[in-house]
């Protein structure tokens, strides 16, 4: 759509609490659930008595996680170009959109099922398992990497039903994906004895499952829609854009992991007792972030689809309700972390050491949420709006006042000065962001109506 068309085409759509918590609310639900799946995962081998077996799953559950990662801008990317185009009620174009997303998908799934013995061989290395426990590692990731097309086409099939705004199909195949494979973990890893490779089977078959029913349903919604001409598929300026905003949200997620790998690795060098602390710890940040992250998908949604109808009502109201409801569950979840922290500690960990270092360093670990919740609403802005180059470059910018507070805090403050400098970082985040939002909503909308 050109210039002049968006300067007389504008869709007006109302804001409210219930469409923002429509959205937030099923894909937290959706998130809470990833959790339970690693511990029946972990339940199921530990009940074989094996610790390497055990210790297998870890790290090849590890391995895959931060290879998978990396490709989240297979659903960050969809997200923000189908409400953009839902937002100009432009029916063609969402389905161009999904059709991109999900060739580029089973692509790179299908490349990595290709290069998995390569990607095997390097994790083995880094990671340096020996004997059983890399047995059980090679058993659990050769398994679980032929699950890759059907694991990145779920990145497309959730990106493109939240840029329609349809959280509760989004939590229908986050359901379906981890109930398939914790059902199927039970029964094959537990029941049948199948063990690390029954776990990985159970992912395989879940992540599939979901893929097809997210495939019956979107491809559902397009029946009696002509499929757009392969010439559009494959615009080259269509695939220029999608090229640039998935490469700036990759670069974003890769600074974003190595962040919280050097606050692993400096936690390490205060030693074993240190280093589990910080772990259980962790646990509160990432519960957090269920609901945070819950609310930035819906801020995505209501950006994109704000700046497809051209309506910077919509945009404002939008970021007005997301903001409200992230730092008000955000300082509820503070008080709360701070009032039963010390008992949620007690049930992570039966160390008295690590129990009583966890409880020395409990508040810095409650207030992740409320320094967090800016950065996760302006990662959820700038991803709808597909802003990518902006949220690069800022999370670039953060990234380096991260080393600077690491540089300035740990040697003076140890574990204090790190976790002081975590915060600093999701603060940095957020501010350095919304600092050039106006600026940045002012040119996206200048030519409103």
């Amino acid at each position: 759509m050109d210039i002049q068309q968006r300067s007389v085409r504008v869709l007006p759509f109302d804001v409210t609490h219930r469409l923002v918590l429509s959205i937030a609310i099923p894909m937290t639900l959706g998130f809470m659930t990833t959790p339970l799946l690693g511990l029946v995962d972990t339940a199921v081998v530990g009940h074989m008595g094996q610790p390497d077996a055990l210790a297998g799953l870890a790290i090849g559950a590890v391995l895959f996680d931060l290879l998978f990662a990396s490709f989240n801008f297979l659903r960050a990317s969809t997200t923000g170009l189908t409400a953009q185009a839902y937002g100009r009620h432009d029916r063609r174009e969402q389905q161009a959109v999904f059709w991109r997303a999900l060739i580029s998908a089973l692509g790179c799934g299908i490349l990595i099922v290709i290069l998995s013995p390569l990607l095997l061989w390097i994790g083995i290395k880094l990671m340096g398992p020996e004997g059983g426990i890399a047995d059980a590692t090679r058993t659990y990731f050769s398994i679980r990497m032929l699950s890759g097309p059907a694991a990145l086409a779920n990145y497309a099939l959730l990106g493109f039903v939240l840029g329609r705004g349809q959280g509760r199909i989004g939590l229908l195949l986050q359901t379906v994906i981890n109930g398939v494979n914790i059902v199927l973990a039970i029964l094959l890893g537990l029941h049948l004895a199948w063990g690390v490779a029954g776990v990985a089977w159970g992912t395989l078959i879940g992540e599939a499952s979901g893929m097809l029913l997210g495939l019956l349903i979107v491809l559902r919604s397009f029946a009696g829609e002509e499929l757009p001409p392969r010439t559009e598929l494959f615009s080259r300026a269509k695939l220029t854009q999608l090229f640039a905003l998935n490469r700036d949200i990759l670069i974003r997620t890769f600074v974003l992991i190595g962040a919280f790998t050097l606050m692993t690795r400096i936690g390490n060098s205060f030693g074993a007792v240190m280093l589990a602390a910080n772990a259980v710890l962790m646990n509160f940040f990432l519960l957090s972030g269920y609901y945070l992250d819950g609310l930035a998908n819906a801020a995505e949604q209501i950006t994109g689809r704000s700046i497809g109808a051209n309506y910077r009502p919509a945009f404002e109201r939008g970021l007005k309700l997301t903001a409200l409801w992230s730092f008000g569950l955000a300082l509820a979840a503070a008080i709360f972390f701070f009032m039963v922290g010390p008992a949620l500690i007690r049930l992570l960990t039966t160390s008295e050491e690590v129990r009583l270092a966890a409880e020395t360093y409990l508040p810095w670990a409650a207030i992740t949420g409320l320094t967090g919740a800016l950065a996760f609403l302006m990662d959820g802005v700038f991803i709808g709006a597909t802003w990518s180059r902006e949220m690069r470059n800022k999370m670039l910018l953060s990234f380096g006042g991260y080393l600077l507070a690491l540089g300035v805090f740990v040697p003076t403050l140890g574990n204090h000065g790190l976790w002081m400098a975590m915060n600093a970082f999701l603060l940095f985040r957020g501010i350095f962001l919304a600092m050039g939002l106006k600026k940045r909503a002012d040119q996206t909308f200048r030519f409103a109506q």
